[in-house]
């Protein structure tokens, strides 16, 4: 059995008490990367001035899937290739954003997007997009062209048209 392609990932999510006056906190992920085991499990303080401070989340795990690759796809020739990093506060304490998966699909970004999930988006670095086209361009299989029905609807005069400008 083959395992799926999959790389272990890290998430700093950066938070600026009072940034405006119409609001207390905001929060943004400000990087994306390698977990190579050394963070341990649980999210910790790496920067805390008063006013900014910074978390690293680690634990995500990014798994590449064949049916998913038309999303990859999309991704890789935006001319722009992201990370896509949905999160949410915390229900007890809107002082705290947490980072709830990595993505690499357009088509999953616009899911959670669309159920207005909050998402940011990073750069893909150069190593990671040449490992994620690997894997598309040996997955990827373009949708079937879809024929086109009769336009029984319209006059044979009409449907003429359509066939000779």
């Amino acid at each position: 059995m083959n395992a799926r392609p999959s790389i272990a990932l890290a998430v700093v999510m950066q938070r600026i008490a009072q940034p405006n006056r119409w609001e207390d906190w905001q929060h943004k992920v400000v990087e994306v990367t390698r977990d190579e085991g050394a963070y341990g499990s649980e999210p910790r303080k790496l920067h805390d001035d008063g006013r900014c401070s910074q978390w690293l989340h680690p634990g995500f795990t990014l798994e590449l899937f064949a049916d998913e690759c038309k999303g990859y796809f999309l991704n890789l020739t935006s001319g722009r290739p992201t990370w896509f990093v949905p999160w949410r506060l915390d229900e007890g304490d809107a002082s705290i954003a947490r980072p709830q998966q990595v993505s690499v699909s357009y088509i999953e970004a616009d899911r959670w997007m669309s159920a207005d999930e909050r998402v940011d988006s990073l750069p893909l670095p150069d190593e990671v997009c040449e490992w994620l086209r690997v894997f598309t361009n040996a997955n990827f299989k373009p949708d079937e062209t879809r024929r086109v029905r009769a336009h029984s609807f319209l006059s044979p005069e009409e449907r003429d048209k359509l066939v000779r400008p």
